[in-house]
């Protein structure tokens, strides 16, 4: 190390129970250290890395835009770089009328979301309070106010600092909803309507829901007809359906958006972020339906949240519209079809040694260890192979409380090729039969 670089303690972050890699370059779905070896990227970063690294047409947007300028506000700039990802980004994801507020991170994007709803029933609905109702199996963000909104157990603060919020009703998933035996069904969604009433419906701005289990459960997937039915429940009471699409949004479950899955499953507002950015920028679009939107504009309307600097900026507009490129660039045939594989090749895997499930869509699965293994795992998966002296990273989660589950997320890169994908599904087998 050189002698004049700080100690790795003192720079205030997240860590983990294993060396960190030491990555000189990155391209494609890969990590190049200094040792020589390479690292695939089996989690695309933190589940963001969508188009994966080193973009050359997200390097030609940012150098043309930085070349211009950087940064302008838009209340005093004409903002023609977030215009323009608008237009694009709602075309992309089959919302064209939809308004967008372009912010700085994803975090941000649900806090301005909450900010939004409580606005829109007020202004409409003459609410007395603006509740936001979530799931015990759910992330939204890393503030203090998202935190003590959600049910990420490993992450909530204390009960004395949560600001008197929580999770209000159970995610549709066996490990937080027991209702004896079957599985979840379309009616779990009748918990939702039990938590608005409990609370009242003058009181719910909004409920949020991830529509695919991110990393706090790993992957799970809903029942076909819960979403459909969460919407109705929320309709008939006058409360909007925000989904937080950070995690899955723009392709990362093999549609667009997760909720194209389910006819019906429309939300009001929805959140994108993590693929949006893909790592070039932090970044988030908060899209709010047409027949919403002008009661943003109402004169009983609060002032809109997040301007100013936690507006997104102009470089970062052109490095989301680089995104947008590389996604709209995809051979989407192909791409469909090693999501497939790769589902069919992890759901092989329960049984053997360690792995207890596997769950998932697309390109986002989770796959579930038995207690105890979880960093072991990671670090068979890193190590050199029994075929090359290559290894991979994934993701780990730990966050779904009682019973307490963890595992990995595996979530490639949208652009990985086929013998990315190989490596992956390779990798990960000989990590699993080492600790058989």
């Amino acid at each position: 190390m050189d002698v004049d670089t700080p100690r790795r303690e003192r720079l205030l972050t997240s860590s983990r129970p294993m060396p960190d890699l030491d990555v000189v370059s990155a391209s494609g779905s890969w990590l190049h250290l200094a040792d020589g070896r390479r690292i695939f990227d089996g989690s695309s970063g933190l589940v963001c890395v969508n188009v994966g690294h080193g973009s050359a047409k997200v390097r030609t947007r940012v150098k043309a835009q930085s070349a211009r300028f950087s940064f302008g506000g838009a209340a005093v700039v004409r903002p023609r770089a977030q215009l323009h990802l608008t237009d694009r980004l709602c075309r992309a994801v089959g919302r064209p009328q939809d308004s967008v507020a372009l912010v700085t991170c994803g975090t941000l994007g649900v806090e301005v979301a909450v900010a939004l709803a409580r606005n829109i029933t007020r202004v409409r609905d003459r609410k007395r309070r603006g509740d936001i109702l979530t799931s015990t199996l759910s992330y939204h963000g890393n503030s203090a106010l998202t935190l003590a909104l959600a049910g990420n157990h490993a992450r909530r603060p204390r009960e004395a600092d949560a600001l008197g919020l929580g999770p209000a009703f159970p995610a549709p998933y066996a490990p937080t909803h027991d209702h004896g035996e079957g599985a979840c069904d379309s009616s779990c969604a009748e918990e939702v309507a039990k938590a608005i009433d409990d609370r009242g419906a003058e009181n719910v701005a909004a409920v949020m829901i991830e529509p695919v289990n991110g990393t706090t459960g790993g992957a799970y997937v809903p029942p076909p007809g819960y979403l459909k039915r969460v919407a109705e429940i929320c309709r008939e009471r006058d409360v909007l359906v925000i989904h937080d699409e950070v995690l899955t949004g723009l392709w990362r479950t093999g549609t667009p958006l997760a909720s194209h899955h389910w006819e019906g499953a429309e939300a009001d507002m929805v959140i994108l972020s993590k693929g949006l950015g893909a790592g070039y920028t932090s970044v988030a679009a908060v899209l709010v339906s047409p027949k919403l939107a002008p009661l943003l504009r109402h004169q009983d309307a609060d002032p809109l949240p997040a301007m100013g600097t936690m507006a997104a900026n102009p470089l970062q507009a052109a490095a989301c519209l680089g995104v947008l490129d590389e996604l709209e660039a995809m051979d989407f045939e192909a791409f469909t079809a090693r999501g497939e594989r790769l589902g069919a090749a992890l759901r092989e895997l329960p049984g053997a040694g360690p792995v207890k499930a596997v769950r998932g869509l697309g390109h986002l699965y989770g796959v579930e260890l038995a207690p105890g293994l979880l960093w072991q795992l990671m670090e068979r998966a890193q190590a050199p192979g029994r075929r090359n002296r290559d290894g991979a990273f994934f993701y780990p989660f730990t966050g779904t409380g009682h019973p307490r589950s963890e595992g990995l997320v595996v979530a490639p890169p949208l652009t990985s090729t086929d013998d990315d994908i190989d490596f992956l599904i390779a990798a990960l087998r000989d990590a699993v039969t080492a600790l058989s």
